[in-house]
């Protein structure tokens, strides 16, 4: 389904699919933990669990993209030819920023474990 990674579009998107999966996961447990269940600490516990899955997996697919981009290779930052080589390298490239880009908003999405202090 995904395709090789020098020709899909998925492999470039998958870190913000983590990110838009992390969110809804962090504030879906974080809603029934303290309306049905264990209150804030259980709520804690599974956003640091939560997140700490999403950045490993953030973390693989960013190394992944950064191979892919080939930058140390050759130092080449631009990607405009329609050739093979380019779109790998572009791909790759992008995949890598969207990446660090996930990566700041799973911390982001993590705040509430930081702040949660009661289900008020």
């Amino acid at each position: 389904m995904l395709g090789h990674r020098h020709s899909s579009l998925w492999h470039m998107i998958l870190a913000p699919t983590v990110w838009a999966v992390h969110f809804c996961v962090v504030y879906g447990w974080t809603a029934v933990q303290c309306a049905r269940a264990g209150g804030p600490d259980a709520a804690r516990t599974g956003i640091l669990v939560a997140t700490a899955v999403a950045l490993v997996a953030i973390v693989v697919l960013g190394w992944k993209a950064w191979k892919q981009w080939d930058y140390l290779d050759d130092f080449d930052y631009v990607h405009d030819q329609p050739t093979t080589e380019h779109r790998r390298e572009f791909l790759g490239h992008a995949g890598w920023l969207l990446a660090i880009v996930s990566a700041i908003g799973v911390g982001f999405n993590a705040l509430p474990a930081i702040f949660i202090r009661s289900c008020l």
